[in-house]
């Protein structure tokens, strides 16, 4: 779990950075930064990942970036959910706002999503399918 915790650290960076530079000085709007944000992040942890944290699993190429893909747009939606609601429901609209809902709240949200999918979907390891154990 602190392999998996020290990238997703990197990869949350990689998140924070870009989206607020792409909030602030780009101007762009919250989910189109968050989307574009999303594609850095995810990229950083599919790599961290794979290299790192589950190097010794077995995976199937292909099939579990498809997998891996599929199950960070489930906690990127869970983000853009919780900035869409900030923003557009409650009308906190600061970029302090943003950033607080989309990635603090939406992140720690999507974080408990990803660790999951990702150990039982994506980086199986022999025995180990499904389990928190291992």
């Amino acid at each position: 779990m602190l392999a998996f915790a020290v990238v997703g650290l990197f990869a949350y960076t990689a998140d924070l950075t870009l989206f607020s530079w792409l909030r602030g000085p780009a101007a762009l709007d919250p989910l189109t930064a968050k989307a574009l944000s999303f594609v850095a992040g995810c990229t950083v942890a599919y790599l961290g990942n794979a290299r790192g944290t589950y190097r010794g699993a077995r995976t199937s190429g292909t099939r579990a970036y498809a997998v891996f893909v599929a199950v960070n747009l489930a906690g990127a939606l869970v983000q853009l959910l919780c900035l869409a609601v900030s923003h557009y429901g409650l009308g906190l609209t600061s970029q302090r706002a943003d950033t607080v809902s989309g990635a603090v709240v939406g992140m720690a949200l999507a974080t408990v999503l990803r660790f999951w999918g990702t150990r039982t979907l994506v980086f199986r390891a022999e025995g180990r399918v499904g389990s928190w154990t291992g």
